[in-house]
């Protein structure tokens, strides 16, 4: 009886280190984003456009459209988060996406697939920085922060592994119904807003900080409570230097990733050669790859900092790039796979670098949504070049100068980390609890500036 009482009143779970409400919340936030995020039309979403009539221009013309709605949308959404609470959000952005999907089954134009990507952007924007905050600090509030990496990285690895089951039927499954990845899609959009309505209340979470407690409405007073977080994120950004370089650091992995594995997926497989109705299949390899290594972000050696290995990750992605243009089909095949392996251990490290980085009582939500901001943009940018190579048939131009684009980004970051700047912004501020143990292992340069940043911040 003691036991059942513990385990009530929120005790933690024998041998996991856990409360009974911080498991309740990883486990939903597992099937909120394996659902939210099953798109069963990604792998043929290319074709299935051209197949309406819609040309190379058009396709990523729209994609480019999609990144500069979601840089919109995200200004109003993490302003939301924070104000109605990440649940909310949560919930908002699968209704969102749930009807997203559903708007090429009524329209396959190029209306219907604008309409389509300008409402994924919404629902999307909704729940980018959303999600990722309210199980930070769900997860805080329950004293169990520790877990965090491991939950961001498993929640990746079972919505990838929910695509290696899913995206080779795609092809079969059309053959039945033309619009089954858009109806599919759908249906778990709706299974994630089941999953986010079951989401707990946060206990300890408010002052605007976007733990995902409800706030009452404002009335006319919730404009002003808009611009003072707008305000006070950007106030923080500025004035964190350590917390600005890991956002931009994490633009080149964010836009490698989004640009290969979304735009120039298709078309660097047909370009080898390989036929579309085996596009799904090595999807899914590389979802498993992804998967894996999203899982196990701790096989990476402890000598180098986090910081470290998402520079050298993103070095390793472009590599991967400007190789596929020397190989065969399997050989191209083997390269993806070994992209998105590069890409699944970079993505929850990069997370929790920023999360990491955020100060104490900071409008989390808002600052995640302007890490969303710049990676979007860029990606914007991208697409509109990706589509003018295309057009031109320079593919193999694009991913060597895509390789070399992200080699500079990475340098002048290494130059700004190394920099006295820096040394300067992290020495002026005061050391959290005093606690400078950490810092006897670290190398010196950008381990030390690493370590001089978590200070800092507080973290």
């Amino acid at each position: 009886m003691r036991a059942r009482r513990r385990a009530a009143g929120g005790g933690r779970a024998s041998g996991s280190g856990l409360t009974v409400t911080a498991r309740r919340i990883i486990r939903l936030n597992y099937g909120f984003q394996l659902l939210f995020n099953l798109l069963w039309w990604m792998p043929v979403f290319y074709a299935y456009q051209k197949a309406a009539g819609l040309s190379d221009g058009q396709i990523f013309g729209i994609q480019s459209i999609y990144y500069v709605a979601f840089c919109l949308f995200e200004i109003p959404t993490g302003l939301i988060a924070d104000r109605i609470g990440t649940r909310n959000c949560l919930r908002a952005g699968a209704v969102v996406m749930t009807a997203a999907n559903l708007a090429p089954v009524f329209s396959a134009s190029y209306t219907g697939f604008l309409v389509h990507f300008l409402a994924i952007a919404a629902g999307r924007s909704l729940t980018s920085g959303a999600a990722s905050a309210y199980l930070y600090d769900g997860l805080r509030a329950e004293k169990c922060d520790e877990h965090y990496l491991k939950a961001e990285g498993t929640a990746r690895a079972l919505g990838l592994a929910a695509k290696v089951v899913c995206w080779p039927l795609v092809g079969p499954l059309m053959a039945v119904a033309h619009a089954a990845p858009y109806v599919l899609s759908a249906v778990s959009a709706a299974g994630s807003l089941a999953c986010a309505v079951a989401l707990p209340r946060l206990a300890g979470a408010g002052g605007g900080t976007g733990g995902g407690t409800e706030k009452p409405a404002g009335g006319g007073r919730r404009g002003g409570a808009f611009l003072r977080d707008a305000g006070s994120a950007l106030r923080c950004v500025a004035s964190s230097r350590w917390l600005a370089l890991v956002m931009v650091q994490g633009v080149a992995v964010f836009t490698l990733s989004r640009i290969c594995q979304v735009n120039l997926f298709q078309p660097i497989l047909l370009d080898h050669g390989i036929a579309e109705a085996s596009h799904g299949g090595v999807l899914a390899a590389m979802t498993v790859a992804e998967a894996v290594a999203s899982a196990r972000p701790q096989w990476l050696s402890r000598r180098l900092t986090p910081v470290a290995w998402v520079s050298i990750l993103s070095l390793a992605l472009a590599g991967t790039l400007a190789a596929m243009t020397l190989g065969g089909p399997w050989v191209v095949v083997g390269l993806l796979c070994l992209f998105a392996a590069g890409t699944g251990f970079a993505y929850p490290i990069q997370r929790k670098l920023v999360n990491d980085a955020v100060p104490a009582h900071a409008p989390r939500a808002t600052l995640l949504s302007i890490e969303s901001i710049v990676d979007r943009a860029v990606c914007a940018l991208a697409a509109v070049a990706a589509g003018a190579y295309l057009s031109a048939g320079h593919l193999d131009a694009l991913l060597w100068h895509s390789a070399l684009a992200t080699a500079v980004l990475l340098g002048a970051f290494q130059l700004l980390l190394r920099s006295g700047v820096l040394h300067r912004d992290a020495a002026g501020a005061p050391a959290a609890d005093g606690d400078d143990a950490g810092d006897a292992d670290d190398a010196a340069g950008a381990d030390r500036l690493t370590a001089r940043g978590r200070r800092r911040t507080g973290t």
